[in-house]
């Protein structure tokens, strides 16, 4: 009995698998999402201001951001808690890939939403005449407390890290 159990537990870990698909729907979408706002502002290109063109080139990095967390999430994930990929001899390969474990997965996770929140930060600044200073405030505190949990979970990683 108890063996059975144990095969039952180790496989359900493929109820994951579909998840990880999901998440590259995702990336579909936000890709979709990306071209959307390029198509949207280029007619408007030349009659726009500087600071709002800025703006648009921040939400596109910021997507670009958030779909590079999907991807490092997504793929990662799937090798940490399903299985390994097995990419083909002679594919390109990630760098990273077999290398991410799940404490350097929340480590980067904790890096990216900070890096994230920097960016929605700074919209926020650039529009700082239009928003109330409590408002304000409270990004920024937010703000603070990302990066203060990110080098918190970061230091307790090392802390309990045994090399």
């Amino acid at each position: 009995m108890e063996k059975m159990i144990e095969k039952l537990m180790y496989n359900a870990r493929w109820i994951l698998a579909p998840i990880y698909v999901g998440l590259s729907l995702a990336l579909v979408m936000l890709g979709l999402k990306f071209f959307e706002e390029i198509f949207h502002t280029l007619p408007i290109l030349f009659e726009i201001k500087e600071a709002e063109l800025v703006l648009v080139i921040l939400s596109l990095i910021d997507m670009a951001l958030v779909g590079g967390l999907i991807v490092m999430v997504m793929i990662s994930s799937y090798e940490n808690f399903v299985s390994q990929l097995d990419i083909d001899e002679g594919t390109e390969k990630l760098g990273w890939l077999g290398k991410v474990d799940s404490s350097t997965l929340k480590s980067k996770v904790a890096a990216s939403i900070v890096a994230i929140s920097s960016i929605h930060l700074l919209k926020i600044f650039m529009n700082a005449e239009q928003i109330a200073d409590g408002k304000l405030m409270w990004y920024v505190i937010i703000h603070l407390t990302f990066v203060l949990s990110a080098f918190l979970m970061g230091y307790l990683d090392k802390l309990t890290r045994h090399h």
